[in-house]
């Protein structure tokens, strides 16, 4: 079972009684969010994109437009070692838990094997992040098994490129998978619909040969991590036809985008009907993001999540992607709103990273004028083609339910938060110590957390040559082997 925390307000045993028909309150969802303050003073790295510290500014955005209230609000109880080797191997997953900076120049081989290098480096606390972001998604997933709510956030999940046996793409593991296991307990059929810029690979290579599970990934395809998603990719065995690719070109925007989403996921609920949806909401898809090169504003990216409300079917939401981190903020903020049934004011509330929202400190943004290479003909094509294999699967595939195994994680291990633990959205002494940080790249200083800069250049060519001097001095102790 997963390790308990402490309970932060009211026990959550007084919902236990919850049912299906009293998800809803005066016709709006019920909506489950999980946060764990401790998220944010995760560090991978000088000069590395991946910046958790995104999901405590959206939290911070959530609470300084009152809306963090509607929610019910929960600190996940952390995933165990036990719980990740659901899916990863004993192996891997071991590694993670003892791996450290301080160790890791003695583990070179293992360093290797599990591919915790440039993209995925070993940092302080890596378990313990793992821990927090899986431990989210596997306790929604839990939430939703016990009917206690209608839709579950977590943007601190969505790592979606982490294989079985290695981490890849910023992702050690796999939180996607977990909680679509854990769903499969109570569903007979998961749809899983990723929107990050980047295929998600690691989610459908998992359920590549069922039908228990379709995954529907929009991303980039042609020279791009992590190469895969090919819309000849369909899926093996009882799997063909249960994986949909949607490889699109640089550029896509709003209008496009929409325009091929929605009847790609129409059709997909008209023929799969799917007891429960896991949404990837990747925020490297919006125009401006450091990774990526889509086209998308706020509002478009967000169409996409409403629309998949409409369905009123389970909702499992996460997070991914994203490195221009003051739009990753305002895109989960927005999309928060609209699962709340908001359309939030445009004026950014003053919150406590009002210097990141400079100089418009709003909540929308302007896409830029990039040609958007995907032509009508080429749309069309991809779109005929997914509805055509769409159509060769049968109707509502069905899986009989003997013994229902046990929750991962126990729902009473879950503390419900009554207040934010803390108003900044999560541990004042540690945002102190950030900021403090010479290490951190400072908005104010030319926008670096969100631009690579001469400063980034110069860290990574000081990096470079310890990396060359370290490889040299492994090729010789491979040799004296």
């Amino acid at each position: 079972t997963a390790s308990r925390v402490v309970p932060l307000g009211r026990d959550e045993r007084d919902e236990r009684a919850s049912s299906a028909a009293s998800c809803t309150m005066s016709g709006k969802p019920k909506i489950s969010y999980f946060y764990d303050p401790d998220v944010g003073n995760f560090y991978y790295g000088q000069g590395h994109p991946m910046k958790p510290h995104r999901v405590r500014m959206t939290h911070n955005l959530l609470l300084h437009y009152g809306i963090y209230k509607e929610m019910e609000v929960f600190r996940p109880a952390l995933a165990s070692a036990e719980d990740m080797t659901k899916f990863h191997s004993d192996e891997y997953i071991e590694f993670l838990r003892l791996i450290t900076p301080d160790n890791q120049h003695e583990h070179m081989r293992q360093l290797k094997r599990f591919n915790c290098a440039e993209d995925c480096p070993v940092f302080d606390g890596l378990f313990n992040f793992c821990q927090i972001y899986t431990g989210g998604s596997v306790g929604g997933a839990v939430q939703l098994n016990h009917k206690k709510t209608d839709t579950v956030i977590n943007w601190a999940g969505g790592l979606h490129h982490a294989k079985k046996n290695e981490a890849s793409g910023f992702c050690y593991v796999n939180d996607i998978v977990l909680a679509i296991l854990e769903l499969l307990k109570a569903h007979q059929r998961v749809l899983y619909i990723d929107i990050d810029i980047h295929h998600g690979d690691g989610v459908e290579e998992a359920f590549y040969t069922t039908d228990r599970v379709m995954t529907v990934s929009f991303h980039k395809f042609g020279e791009y991590f992590p190469g895969t998603g090919h819309l000849q990719d369909v899926g093996q065995h009882r799997g063909k036809y249960y994986s949909v690719n949607v490889p699109l070109k640089d550029g896509i925007d709003d209008e496009a985008y929409v325009a091929l989403f929605k009847p790609v996921m129409a059709k997909v609920m008209e023929m799969y009907q799917p007891d429960a949806v896991v949404f990837q909401s990747g925020a490297d898809s919006l125009t401006g993001d450091r990774l990526g090169c889509f086209n998308l504003s706020i509002r478009g990216h967000g169409e996409c999540l409403k629309y998949m409300q409409t369905f009123g079917v389970p909702l499992l939401v996460l997070g991914g992607g994203g490195y221009t981190i003051r739009n990753v903020a305002r895109c989960w903020t927005y999309e928060t709103g609209c699962l709340l049934g908001h359309d939030l004011e445009n004026k950014l509330p003053v919150n406590d990273y009002s210097e990141y929202f400079g100089p418009t400190h709003e909540l929308q943004i302007a896409p830029s004028n990039m040609e958007n290479q995907n032509t009508p003909e080429y749309l069309q094509g991809v779109l005929n083609k997914i509805l055509e294999n769409l159509s060769k699967i049968p109707p509502k595939p069905s899986v009989p339910f003997h013994d229902v195994p046990p929750d991962a994680i126990d729902p009473d291990s879950i503390g419900r938060v009554k207040e934010d633990p803390d108003q900044k959205g999560g541990g004042a002494e540690a945002e102190a110590a950030r900021r403090s940080d010479p290490r951190e790249l400072e908005p104010e200083d030319g926008d670096r957390d969100d631009k690579p800069s001469r400063h980034d250049a110069s860290a990574k060519e000081e990096a470079d040559g310890e990396k060359k001097v370290k490889e040299e001095k492994v090729e010789g102790a491979e040799a004296v082997k």
